[in-house]
């Protein structure tokens, strides 16, 4: 499902103008970003989390020519499902 075929089944499913279900998808994006950006976690009770995990600095090999190179340390969102979630798809 991409985002247009996501907009329309939030505007049939909540009964909102395809307008007014991209402006609500749209937001709820920029809310996450903004909060993940911020370090904080969002939790969709059910569904899931949203969070910033850390990576740490490590080492790793260039593949051509097989020096050792440093990966720099990152911090990477990151999605976990909640049960409800979980149960669901394995049903």
């Amino acid at each position: 499902m991409n985002k247009s075929e996501l907009i329309d089944a939030i505007a049939t499913h909540a009964q909102l103008t395809k307008a007014d279900a991209g402006q609500a998808l749209d937001g709820l994006v920029k809310i996450i970003e903004s909060a993940l950006k911020n370090g904080d976690t969002v939790t969709l009770v059910g569904f899931g989390s949203f969070e910033v995990k850390e990576r740490a600095e490590r080492k790793g090999r260039n593949p051509q020519t097989g020096q050792e190179i440093t990966i720099a340390a990152a911090k990477l969102p990151s999605f976990k499902a909640g049960k409800v979630l979980k149960d669901l798809v394995n049903s």
